[in-house]
């Protein structure tokens, strides 16, 4: 079966930043089948059109006069059931060691943990498209290297690509910007001075029936995998 995985990250320069903003970088991916892709995608661009919503929507934009957009979108990615899975890693920044495991590069130690995120769902026998928000990288191979470790490390399945989009030209990428940037406000307490992002958590909150908070591997709908780096059990 043939997949496509659409990725986006909220605090990327967490790692990097002198003077950091939040304590935990959250990488999240929305994955669906191929099959899907046109049909979903239509689906949403309808319901731009209804609440009358032009141009790039994302958690940095959303407001009093969006939320009930924001909201819908919501509804609508719950609505899918297991055709359209969200998975996220939460990484917590004063835990990460650049110097003794990542060479001291902090763009490195951000890839390591995108295949984190990704190569425990990639399963056997099926073939997958992996499409990242477009970033600026130091360097060039960065998503070579990825595709690359994924497809060494699962290879009874194939990873055909792993490429950059700019967020502007997919609503996937918009939609998993507005998944992953209401998990990471949730950990990082960062909703708190906007009624209408505090709003839409809850709104979140309440279709999962539960605090957003990490799950076991084996949830399937929304999964967050606060990833350990102390070591232990």
């Amino acid at each position: 079966m043939n997949f496509d995985v659409y990725c986006d990250e909220s605090y990327p320069d967490l790692l990097s930043s002198k003077k950091p903003q939040a304590s935990y970088l959250a990488i999240g991916s929305l994955w669906l089948r191929t099959e899907n892709r046109e049909a979903f995608k239509a689906e949403i661009h309808n319901l731009r059109d209804t609440q009358r919503v032009g141009g790039e929507f994302k958690w940095q934009k959303v407001s009093k006069s969006r939320l009930v957009f924001y909201k819908e979108l919501i509804s609508w990615f719950f609505s899918k059931e297991n055709e359209l899975r969200f998975r996220c890693i939460i990484i917590n920044r004063e835990r990460v060691d650049l110097v003794r495991y990542h060479q001291a590069d902090q763009e490195l130690g951000f890839y390591k943990f995108y295949y984190q995120l990704l190569h425990k769902w990639i399963l056997d026998q099926n073939s997958y498209k992996i499409f990242c928000d477009y970033k600026s990288n130091r360097r060039r191979d960065r998503l070579h290297v990825l595709r690359d470790c994924l497809r060494n490390s699962n290879l009874t399945s194939t990873v055909e690509d792993v490429q950059a989009v700019r967020s502007n030209e997919s609503v996937f990428i918009q939609l998993v910007d507005v998944l992953t940037g209401i998990t990471a406000a949730k950990f990082n307490e960062k909703a708190k001075d906007s009624v209408y992002k505090t709003q839409l958590i809850a709104h979140t909150e309440s279709l999962l029936r539960c605090q957003i908070s990490p799950t076991s591997l084996c949830e399937k709908k929304f999964n967050i995998f606060r990833i350990n780096l102390q070591g232990g059990w």
